[in-house]
């Protein structure tokens, strides 16, 4: 299974993430290809920890439910609901996005298990590093199959 801790799977979505412009338009969803580049590169900041988000009461119950599809084969589906924090608005600079997207996968790649939070995941509960690192992957990968990478 794939996952950012492997260099050729992260080198595969930076590839990809290259091969987008500021034009390419969204096969679904609302995001702009540079709102897209922020928003996973907030997810970053939950997976290292630097950003602990609250954990709603129904996700404790949902969410360990769900916790299989984050990091299970299957590709996460069309317009899967965003948590508020990782929501961007307005214009962003691609350029600028891009490359801090290009850095954060980087971060982790490298910082391998140790750049992993313990916090849980703000919906899905506690994740291995394994989990978060396959689940990680699976999110990059659904933004750019949004926009057709």
């Amino acid at each position: 299974m794939k996952n950012l801790f492997n260099q050729n799977d992260a080198n595969d979505i930076i590839a990809r993430i290259d091969r987008l412009k500021p034009t390419t338009q969204k096969l679904w969803g609302e995001m702009s290809v540079d709102q897209m580049f922020a928003h996973c590169a907030a997810s970053f900041k939950m997976a290292s920890g630097e950003k602990r988000l609250p954990r709603p009461f129904f996700a404790g119950i949902l969410g360990a439910l769900l916790k299989k599809v984050y990091s299970n084969e299957h590709p996460f589906r069309k317009n899967s609901p965003t948590a508020p924090f990782l929501k961007i608005e307005g214009n962003r600079d691609f350029e600028l996005e891009k490359q801090q997207l290009k850095e954060a996968i980087r971060k982790f790649q490298t910082g391998g298990e140790a750049q992993c939070t313990t916090y849980p995941h703000p919906f899905f509960g506690k994740l291995r590093p394994a989990e978060w690192s396959i689940g990680m992957h699976k999110h990059l990968d659904h933004h750019l199959r949004q926009f057709g990478v």
